[in-house]
């Protein structure tokens, strides 16, 4: 079968508020903006000027969100009397906090005790995120979470994250004292209130200007937890999970996480280059994700983690879909759900290329050598994906004809099985973490 190559053509920036405008940081790669989010572009602009002018210095995220969403820290930074202030709050959420949301009945059902009593529980409240602005008091000493108190805040989230089995998926599901007596709720319905915690944590390490190691350690939790969420919520309807909002949240961690390593130069990071891998999966075909990559040291980019990072990223460039799925499918579990949000641009793609490449009228294409190929859960799931793209299928065979191939865009996301869900075994997120030591 020959490959058919695609020529690369060459991309320029269009100009600020232009459609399809690229949004650039020296973190993230370039992603395109959304018409309904193109509002912000004036404001953006005048980012990217000031963060070319410094020199490629970091400018937070990539992606635009709504107003409010994500990205706020950037805000805290700018009040002043607010940021370097160094927190004593000894639990995971300040004392006030909790009085206060236990007044007002405003307590996640993650934050009671077990049943039959469900009453409020200190040791279970976590911070909920509040937007910083400039009518605000400054944070108090005692608002603040020091990095010993954010690590393991970080570490509680990443448990709970994990803890979203395919059995609570029932909203009207009855409470009965879940794992470790922990209550059960929807997988959305954890899904954010660990998000909103954790974009709270992010904002605490903002205000206290921490970075380096202790950044690091509690932002490769945060990072772990958004990444297993958005394969185990990737099904979920716009109501209950908002895409969008969380790849802008992932992508800001992300970017937070590489600052912190880049402050903590020369310090024993030995997750850095499994995290560094984490980033160019996520951002697969970005060319700006992998010139990133290639200014990092030289011991870091040799790491078998990078190496087979960058391998995937080659196969996607070239098109050699055989390769990219059997090198998806010996990833561990994080990598793999880095790498799911960009399963279905491949098939879509490999399905193209085959179009092309087996046109002919009496050519069929067996169907299970094609859903073994492309790495899909089941015959069905294959089928389906042939026929969303006006391919035929019929008696088991895959009729390619070049005519008939339509792209349908992107397909509807849905969690997978095969390369993601099934390598994570028995194991906790904290075991797969720890395992990501170098």
């Amino acid at each position: 079968m020959g490959i058919v190559c695609l020529k690369k053509k060459k991309t320029t920036t269009p100009r600020d508020g232009a459609v399809g405008s690229w949004l650039v940081s020296s973190d993230e790669p370039g992603v395109p903006i959304p018409g309904a989010m193109r509002r912000s572009s004036s404001s953006s602009s005048s980012t990217r000027r000031t963060g070319r002018a410094a020199g490629r210095r970091d400018t937070g995220s990539a992606l635009l969100a709504p107003p409010g969403a994500v990205g706020a820290e950037a805000e805290a930074e700018a009040l002043p009397g607010v940021v370097g202030v160094v927190g004593t709050c000894p639990g995971m959420c300040p004392s006030n906090e909790f009085a206060l949301r236990q007044r007002l009945r405003r307590l996640h059902r993650l934050e009671l005790g077990p049943s039959p009593e469900r009453l409020p529980d200190p040791e279970r409240a976590v911070k909920e995120y509040s937007r910083p602005a400039a009518g605000k008091p400054p944070p108090r000493p005692d608002e603040l979470r020091p990095p010993a108190v954010l690590l393991a805040t970080a570490a509680h989230l990443l448990q709970l994250a994990g803890q979203d089995g395919e059995e609570d998926d029932d909203d009207d599901e009855e409470d009965d004292g879940g794992q470790e007596g922990v209550p059960t709720v929807s997988a959305a319905d954890r899904g954010a209130f660990v998000a909103d915690r954790l974009r709270a944590l992010r904002l605490d390490l903002t205000l206290q200007r921490l970075s380096g190691p202790p950044a690091a350690a509690v932002l490769e939790h945060a990072v772990a937890a958004l990444l297993h969420a958005g394969h185990r919520l990737s099904a979920e309807p716009p109501s209950r999970f908002d895409a969008q909002l969380h790849r802008a949240q992932l992508q800001e961690t992300l970017g937070a996480l590489r600052r912190a390593y880049r402050h903590g130069e020369g310090a024993r990071l030995p997750r850095q280059p499994g995290f560094q891998a984490l980033f160019l999966l996520y951002n697969l075909g970005s060319a700006e994700a992998l010139w990133q990559i290639l200014q990092l040291p030289k011991e870091i980019r040799n790491a078998p983690e990078l190496r087979t990072a960058m391998a995937i990223h080659s196969a996607f460039l070239e098109r050699n879909f055989a390769r990219f799925f059997r090198l998806a499918g010996a990833l561990p579990y994080l990598p793999s759900c880095a790498l799911h949000p960009h399963l279905g641009s491949a098939r879509r793609l490999a399905l193209m290329i085959f179009s092309h490449g087996f046109s002919a009228r009496n050519c069929r294409y067996p169907l299970p050598h094609l859903a073994q190929l492309l790495a899909t859960d089941d015959l069905e799931e294959m089928a389906e994906l042939c026929r969303a793209h006006g391919l035929a299928v019929t008696e088991g065979c895959v009729h390619f004809q070049k005519g008939a191939f339509k792209d349908a865009g992107p397909q509807a996301p849905r969690p997978s099985r095969l390369l993601v869900g099934r390598k994570r075994g028995k194991a906790s997120l904290l075991e797969l973490l720890e395992k990501m030591c170098h």
